[in-house]
């Protein structure tokens, strides 16, 4: 399965990042790379967006690279929700946080995070 890819929640297109279970920092970064590339193809302001990060591995590349994906999509994004984050996520997320100047907002699952997504219409 693609892991960034439309879905159609409550007749909503959300756009999600999964990296979910991404061990590999190479891997993580190639992904994060192609969710840019593909964010950077939408109409500015349009996007719902979903990331899921539930048992993925963290290192300063891919802390980096979620980094400029923040900041990268942030012309791009309406609203934008996090899920899957332990201890460790929570750091690297403040980081991100910071880093971007954005308000992503966290949730413990999916159907929470896309109902909330579809309902920032």
């Amino acid at each position: 399965m693609e892991r960034t890819r439309f879905i159609d929640h409550k007749g909503r297109q959300v756009l999600v990042l999964d990296y979910s279970s991404v061990r590999d920092p190479e891997d993580a970064v190639r992904e994060i790379r192609h969710s840019m590339e593909v964010v950077a193809r939408q109409p500015r302001g349009s996007l719902l967006v979903m990331t899921v990060v539930r048992d993925a591995r963290y290192n300063a590349a891919v802390l980096q690279a979620l980094k400029e994906l923040a900041t990268h999509n942030a012309p791009y994004v309406r609203a934008s929700a996090v899920v899957g984050m332990g201890g460790l996520h929570r750091i690297a997320y403040q980081a991100v946080i910071l880093f971007s100047k954005r308000n992503i907002k966290t949730f413990d699952t999916d159907a929470d995070a896309l109902d909330w997504l579809a309902s920032q219409g």
